[in-house]
């Protein structure tokens, strides 16, 4: 597999991984500067040219996928018969300069609703390193013409249509994802916030609304969903920074899209 595939299936898989590069060569290497090597966490795919510099380098790679490191590092190798090695000898001749650079886990957000202000916080989204997904069961509001506005998305955008029950999306999302809940149906918002709550794995979810309209879907999660209220409490509502008061879709949607960055600095992946 080419490393290009490797780390789109690990962003796929929302595994953490570490991609490898020889970065210099001085005189005899294995392989020439711009090999690589993705690592995963029990997998690796490509080469670097084997030996010492490849083990090496596979376990320096988990090690940082362990402490979830950030940050790039630098190992340099000298391939000679004189440098005690922790994986055997390479006396090719030459040194080696290898890049590690951690490949972070990307996260990914749902957004059930894509009206006024759905939108409004899909094009701020957007601009994020992120898998996005846009749900509504409304044909004209996922228009190739409407959504045109995300076209230069930095996020990969996925589009969901559901006429009949959203609801169900869920159970296809990546593990860890975010779920806010803005459709425009208090009907499909109820449904919607029982079935996160049955769904495993999800990351925070939240729902726009007011304090009424809480009182009444809390009070119905609890009797007929038959949640305690340890779960129904992993509903944040309203969602959007506190002292955000606007009321502008605009507005609404850049006070959401800070309080969920905030809730990704929190956040360990």
């Amino acid at each position: 597999m080419a490393w290009v595939a490797a780390v789109a299936r690990l962003r796929a898989r929302r595994e953490p991984g570490v991609l490898v590069t020889v970065a210099a060569v001085r005189g005899h290497a294995p392989r020439d500067a711009g090999a690589k090597l993705v690592v995963g966490r029990s997998a690796t795919w490509g080469s670097i040219g084997g030996g010492n510099v490849e083990a090496v380098s596979v376990d320096r790679a988990r090690e940082m996928i362990t402490a979830s490191k950030r940050e790039p590092e630098l190992i340099d190798f000298a391939l000679n018969d004189k440098v005690t090695n922790q994986h055997g000898v390479q006396c090719c001749g030459g040194t080696v300069t290898v890049l590690l650079e951690p490949l972070p886990v990307v996260r990914a957000v749902a957004v059930f609703g894509v009206g006024h202000v759905g939108l409004e916080l899909a094009r701020i989204l957007a601009r994020q390193d992120l898998d996005l997904h846009l749900v509504d069961s409304r044909a004209d509001v996922l228009a190739a013409e409407r959504l045109g506005v995300l076209a230069d998305a930095v996020a990969q955008v996925h589009v969901h249509h559901t006429p009949l029950l959203p609801e169900e999306v869920l159970e296809e999302l990546p593990p860890g994802t975010h779920v806010l809940i803005m459709t425009h149906d208090h009907a499909e918002d109820a449904a919607l916030c029982d079935a996160a709550l049955r769904t495993p794995g999800l990351g925070s979810v939240g729902l726009i609304g007011s304090a009424a309209k809480w009182g009444r879907f809390r009070k119905r999660l609890a009797t007929e969903g038959g949640h305690d209220e340890a779960v129904i409490d992993r509903i944040k509502t309203p969602i959007g920074l506190a002292d955000v008061t606007g009321k502008e879709p605009a507005t609404i949607a850049v006070s959401v899209a800070a309080d969920l960055l905030r809730t990704f600095e929190s956040e360990v992946v």
